[in-house]
């Protein structure tokens, strides 16, 4: 397994449409075991394909039930919302987007389509703190941020703080 480089915003790579994966086999498994190690050592609870530089549809989430205890998680492949109901704040934080929280208001209940490792349809019905990450994760597949749920205003002045390191690199 390795650890792979998370990429940051304004990365194009973000907002790039994702393709859906058809093939099962043993490179998908290691992708997805990479992308699990990676977003443990961040440290994080979700990381999308996208956000280690593939243009695919596909998120590891932590599903952990001890935090003390071994790490687990669990891979969906061309996961997609089928149906939202409720609302709920929650405050989120983005491995590609540093230095930022921001209360965000999302779907209080989520239904989920979705395939296993090994391909098979799968169906969850989630609701609270999970689906909040679940929504944050398939934004990322379809090439939204966390950001863009933001007032013009956070946004602006994020992006002005991404600049000023950005234009601090170049020095």
């Amino acid at each position: 397994m390795t650890i792979r480089k998370i990429q940051e915003y304004p990365a194009p790579v973000l907002r790039q449409q994702t393709s859906a994966i058809d093939s099962f086999d043993e490179s998908l498994h290691t992708l997805v075991k990479d992308m699990a190690e990676t977003m443990y050592a961040a440290p994080g609870i979700g990381l999308a394909a996208p956000q280690i530089g593939q243009s695919l549809k596909l998120i590891v989430v932590d599903i952990s039930k001890d935090k003390d205890g071994e790490k687990e998680y669990m891979a969906m492949v061309n996961p997609e919302i089928i149906e939202r109901e409720g609302t709920q704040l929650d405050e989120e934080g983005c491995l590609s987007v540093p230095e930022l929280t921001s209360k965000v208001k999302r779907a209080k209940k989520i239904t989920v389509i979705y395939q296993d490792l090994q391909g098979t349809k799968m169906q969850m019905v989630t609701e609270d703190r999970f689906a909040v990450v679940l929504q944050h994760e398939i934004d990322h597949i379809n090439g939204i941020l966390f950001l863009d749920h933001l007032s013009a205003l956070k946004r602006a002045l994020y992006k002005k703080k991404v600049k000023k390191w950005l234009d601090g690199e170049q020095d």
